[in-house]
Formats: structure tokens, sequence, C-alpha cells
């Protein structure tokens, strides 16, 4: 099964040059079930990655713009009266798909940003009093621009938390830029794609995740990583218990990605900043908190 994931970083990869670590990285967090958050400038490649993995995946797609005047509604879906049976019906938003793409998450105000927060911690979303489930499987993929931007407003911390990983993309090199000005408008490539998954094949390997196994020794080690996050003179925010939880499935879906069934101190080392960096930055940003996660990931023994 791991082969056909390298068969999906490959080819993602022939469209996001340069990036083959953070495409690994967002297939690492979809792999284990998790909501992933991409923070950088507009204009290098964030839109790109996500819908490359959307085609490549197979699974059902919708992408929200989020803007200032942006609803909950907007998202949701709302009750609608049909004169013709004398009721209301519920008209679903584009929520309701398997991998949401929440373009500029952060222009968004914040209330129409936490009309996401159960959809994302329960797969369902309730509209006037009533409850639908989402499909599955159910990703959030979300973008958006640093928050010293005009016009952006902070993700809460108890929002910040739901996304299992976050990545930034950074500048293409020198290089590559060049190969990007000369080659096909990557747009036209990603329309091209096809899945590389037959229908419930995704579903079915991330469910494959929990049979990885996880020694006391790794468990400790992870516990050790939140401790440190809660000793005094640490500038970053204390870690929780879920960021443990969510910290031990990337590690799994990571040593998956290895063709192993048991996880190494190394693969939790691989995906420490990405787990941490949005969860110790919080209101400083995810630059700041991958820093603040560095230092924690130096100052904790690592298991021999």
């Amino acid at each position: 099964m791991s082969k056909r994931f390298h068969e999906l970083i490959a080819e993602a990869s022939k469209v996001v040059l340069d990036k083959d670590t953070e495409v690994r990285l967002a297939i690492t967090c979809l792999l284990a079930g998790g909501h992933l958050l991409i923070e950088d400038m507009p204009g290098v490649g964030k839109t790109t990655l996500v819908q490359t993995l959307g085609k490549l995946t197979g699974l059902k797609t919708q992408r929200i713009q989020f803007t200032i005047d942006l609803l909950p509604a907007d998202v949701l879906g709302s009750q609608i009266f049909n004169p013709q049976e004398h009721k209301f019906s519920f008209h679903s938003g584009p929520i309701f798909a398997q991998l949401v793409m929440a373009d500029e998450l952060n222009r968004a105000s914040p209330r129409t940003q936490s009309a996401l927060l159960q959809a994302m911690e329960e797969g369902e979303v309730s509209v006037d009093g009533m409850t639908w489930e989402l499909p599955r499987p159910f990703y959030v993929i979300a973008t958006q621009n640093p928050h010293q931007q005009t016009g952006t407003f902070p993700l809460p911390e108890s929002q910040l938390d739901r996304f299992l990983m976050s990545l930034e993309l950074n500048y293409a090199s020198k290089g590559t830029e060049v190969r990007i000005l000369q080659g096909e408008d990557p747009r036209a490539v990603v329309k091209r794609m096809s899945s590389l998954f037959a229908e419930g094949e995704f579903e079915a390997a991330v469910k494959n995740i929990e049979k990885v196994k996880l020694s006391e020794t790794v468990a400790t080690y992870i516990a050790n990583v939140l401790e440190g996050s809660r000793r005094e003179g640490f500038e970053g925010a204390p870690l929780s218990t879920r960021c443990g939880i969510s910290l031990a499935r990337a590690a799994k879906a990571w040593a998956f990605l290895d063709d192993r069934d048991y996880v190494r101190p190394e693969d939790v080392q691989h995906v420490l900043i990405p787990v941490l960096g949005h969860r110790l930055g919080g209101n400083h940003g995810i630059k700041r908190g991958r820093e603040w996660a560095a230092v924690l990931k130096k100052a904790t023994p690592v298991p021999v």
C-alpha cells in the first residue's frame, strides 16, 4: 500500500516543484486523518498543492474562498422554505465534501471561522437545531496569509489545535523559478490529472495507520516533549494532550510511508515541528512557533 503513496508523492512533486518534503508531510497529515494548515505569502503554490492532492487522491473536493463578508451559512448551508411543499428543507453548503479547501481562512470574521470548528472536530454540522453528518473521510486543508498582513483575523488557539499539522512552503529557489517560468501552467497540468486511488482505497489506508505500533519508549518520548513545553521559562504555549495524540498519529503515518509497522523516535522527529509549530506559536504566528518547536526538539533527549 505504501508504494501507492510514494507514487502519489512523485506525481504531486511534478506539479509542486522542489517541495518533496512538504508534499510528503501533507500526505502524512491526511494519512493520519488530520486537518492541515498552510501559511505563507500569496503566490507560493498553496492552492496548487491542495488542488493537486484533491485530484490525485480522488476525494470529492470543494473550495471555499474566505472573505470578510462570508457568513457561516455560506459554508455550512441553510434551511430554505419550499412554497410547494410548505416546509423548510436543508440545502447543504460547500463543506459537504471529503476534502475542503478553506482558502485564506484568516480573512474571514471569527464568527465564520468558528463555523468550521464542529465540522473539524466531530465530522458533522448543526444548523437550526438539526445535525447532519459530513462525508467520510473528511479533511480540511486551510491556507492562511501571515498574521501581520492587513485584513486578517488570527485563528484562536482552540481552532489552531484542530489542525493536526501546519506547513510553510516558502519561495522557490531561483533554479526552480526558471523551470516554472519555462514550463506549462500548473493549473492546466492539474486539470488533466486523474485519481491514483479506487473509491474507498484512500480511506482504507487511513484505517491501516491504527495498526502501526507505538512502543512505551516512543510514547514516553512524546510525553517528555509535552512536558518540556509546560516548564517555566519556555516561551511557547503549553501543549495539550490532544497535541500529543496528533504527534503520535503523524509519526505512525510517517512510519507507514517507510513500510514499517512500528514507530521509531526518528519518525517523531520528522513530524515534530509541523505538528507543534502552529500550536506553540498561537497569535505569534507559525514561523515563531516553528522556532520554539525546534528549541523543544533540541532540548528533549532522544531515546536510543
